[in-house]
C-alpha cells in the first residue's frame, strides 16, 4: 500500500482544494505582488536586479549525521530561516535546488520601489542585496546554535514549528553522537553566498501550466559563479557590483560596523582595513576555459578568527576525523590572515610543531636558500629563524602565488595578415610550435604543483599536529594515513 493510500481521507470540496494547492505550493511573496500589480504580467521585460545563491559546503559529509527524514527536516528549517531574512527585507526566493538556494530583488514585484527613480531603485537593490547575504550568513551561524534569535513577529507559526522540528535534530544529534562539546566543529552547516547586479530580463517563463517567475542574463551566471568560488562562510560579489556598493556607501558604512562589532568582541578584526574587509582577487573559473572575473571576497562573521581556532582547540581531541577537519578549516582560511594566525598561535601556545622549513622547501626554494645562507651567516637554527621570519599564513599565500602561475592562460599567438603561402605558414608553424613548447612547460609545473608541492605540504601541516596528538592523547591510531 503507498504511502498516499495510508492518509486518512479528508471530504473537501474541488474549490477548497485547488484553493489549499495554491497556497501551499505558490510563493506568497510573488502572489501579493501579482496582486499589488493588479494583473499577471504577460510580457518579460529588462531590469536592474539583484541576484544572490547560497550553496551548502560539504553537504555529503553532513548527511553522514542525517537519516533522509532527518535531511529533510533539517532543510526546510534552514531554508525557513532564509525566507525570514528575505522577507524582511522585500526578497523573493527564487528557486531551491537540493543543498542550493537562489534569491533575487527586484523592482517590478516590490511595490515600495515603485515611487523611486531608476538611481534611487538600483540603490535600494544594491543595499539589500548585500545586507541580505550578510545576515544570511550570520543567521546560518544561529541556526547551528539552534538559536532562534533572529525570528521577529512577522514570522507564522509554520514558520516557528519547521525552525523548532530543525532545532529538534540539532539537539538529537548532539546526543546521539555524543558531540556536545564539539557539535559547532564536526556537525555545522556552512555556506558560500554569490551575489552580482545587473541589468537581466524578468518574467514568466516556462511552458503553459508549469510557468515560472524567473530572471535570467549575464549577472545571474556570473552570480552563480561568485559563490561557486566564495570562501565557506563568506561572501563573493563581482566588481560592478562592488562598484555600486562603494558609491552609494555601503561599502564604508559596513566597514565601520564592522570594526564596532568586532571591538565589542573583543576580536582581533577590530584592525581589519577596508580592503581586508572586502578582499579583491582575480577568480579563474577553470570550467570556463581559464576565464576570469574580478570579484570582492567579504568577510560577515566579526569573531571569525577566535571562533574558528576554538574550533580547531576542540577539535584536537578526536583523533583522525578531527585532524581531518582541522586541514579542512586550514584549506578554506589559508588566505585570512587574521584566521591563519589565530589558529598557528593556538598551535605555537599547545606545543604543535609546524615545520615552515619544510614546506618552504616545497613551494619557494630559493627562499629557503637565502635563509640557510642567513642561518650560517648569523650561526642560527635554520627552523627557529623560519618561524621568526615566515607566518604559515605568509607561507601558505607563496603556495597560492605559485598556484595563480600554473593557473596562467597562455595567450593566442597573433600572425599578421596572409602575404603567400611559403611566408604565412612558416610563421604559423613556428608560432603552434613555441605554443606547444610554452604549454608543454605549463603542464609540467602544474603537474609538480598539484601531484607534489600542494598534497605533501597539507601532509606536513597533518602530520605536525599527529606528532602531537601522540604525544598528548596516547595512543593514536594511525593505521592508515590518507593523503
Amino acid at each position: 500500500m503507498s504511502s498516499f493510500n495510508a492518509i486518512p481521507k479528508v471530504s473537501i470540496s474541488v474549490e477548497d482544494l485547488n484553493r489549499a494547492i495554491e497556497e501551499f505550493y505558490l510563493p506568497r511573496h510573488l502572489v501579493r505582488a501579482i496582486r499589488d500589480i493588479g494583473h499577471i504580467p504577460a510580457h518579460s521585460q529588462e531590469s536592474h536586479v539583484g541576484v544572490g545563491f547560497i550553496d551548502i559546503a560539504d553537504y555529503t559529509y553532513l548527511s553522514k549525521f542525517l537519516s533522509p527524514k532527518e535531511n529533510q527536516i533539517l532543510l526546510n528549517g534552514l531554508y525557513t530561516a532564509f525566507q525570514i531574512v528575505l522577507e524582511r527585507h522585500h526578497g523573493f526566493l527564487n528557486k531551491i535546488e537540493g543543498d542550493s538556494l537562489m534569491f533575487h530583488f527586484d523592482d517590478i514585484i516590490n511595490k515600495q520601489l515603485w515611487k523611486l527613480n531608476k538611481e534611487d531603485r538600483l540603490a535600494s537593490i544594491a543595499r539589500s542585496l548585500f545586507y541580505t547575504c550578510v545576515e544570511m550568513q550570520r543567521v546560518c551561524v544561529l541556526f547551528n546554535q539552534a538559536n532562534d534569535r533572529f525570528v521577529d513577529d512577522t514570522a507564522s507559526e509554520e514558520a516557528r514549528q519547521a525552525l523548532r522540528d530543525a532545532f529538534a535534530i540539532i539537539s538529537t544529534i548532539r546526543n546521539k553522537h555524543d558531540l556536545s562539546s564539539t557539535l559547532f566543529a564536526f556537525f555545522q552547516i556552512r555556506i558560500r553566498i554569490g551575489a552580482n547586479l545587473g541589468e537581466v530580463t524578468i518574467g514568466n517563463f516556462g511552458p503553459h501550466g508549469a510557468k515560472h517567475w524567473d530572471v535570467i542574463g549575464l549577472p545571474v551566471i556570473n552570480a552563480k559563479r561568485m559563490e561557486s568560488t566564495a570562501p565557506v562562510g563568506g561572501l563573493r560579489i563581482a566588481e560592478d557590483f562592488y562598484k555600486i556598493l562603494k558609491q552609494i556607501g555601503v561599502v564604508k558604512d559596513y566597514h565601520e560596523r564592522f570594526k564596532r562589532e568586532a571591538v565589542l568582541m573583543n576580536s582581533v578584526y577590530k584592525s581589519i582595513s577596508e580592503e581586508e574587509l572586502f578582499s579583491y582577487r582575480e577568480v579563474v573559473i577553470h570550467e570556463k576555459k581559464g576565464a576570469s572575473f574580478r570579484t570582492y571576497s567579504i568577510q560577515v562573521n566579526p569573531a571569525l578568527p577566535e571562533t574558528m581556532a576554538a574550533q580547531v582547540k576542540q577539535l584536537l581531541n578526536h583523533g583522525q576525523l578531527g585532524v581531518k577537519r582541522i586541514l579542512e578549516f586550514i584549506k578554506y582560511y589559508r588566505g585570512n590572515r587574521y584566521v591563519m594566525d589565530a589558529i598557528e598561535s593556538l598551535f605555537k601556545t599547545i606545543g604543535i610543531e609546524i615545520y615552515l622549513e619544510e614546506l618552504l622547501e616545497l613551494i619557494h626554494p630559493k627562499r629557503i636558500q637565502m635563509l640557510r645562507s642567513k642561518a650560517i651567516k648569523e650561526n642560527a637554527d635554520l627552523h627557529s629563524l623560519t618561524q621568526k621570519e615566515y607566518s604559515l599564513f605568509e607561507v601558505l599565500a607563496f603556495m597560492d602565488r605559485y598556484q595563480d602561475q600554473v593557473q596562467v592562460k597562455l595567450d593566442d599567438q597573433k600572425i599578421a595578415g596572409f602575404v603567400s603561402y611559403q611566408s604565412t605558414m612558416k610563421l604559423q608553424r613556428e608560432a603552434v610550435v613555441k605554443r606547444y613548447e610554452q604549454q608543454k612547460q605549463l603542464m609540467v609545473q602544474r603537474t609538480y604543483f598539484y601531484e607534489v608541492v600542494h598534497p605533501l605540504v597539507y601532509m606536513s601541516i597533518e602530520n605536525s599536529i599527529y606528532e602531537f596528538q601522540k604525544k598528548e592523547f596516547e595512543p593514536l591510531d594511525v593505521e592508515s594515513l590518507e593523503g
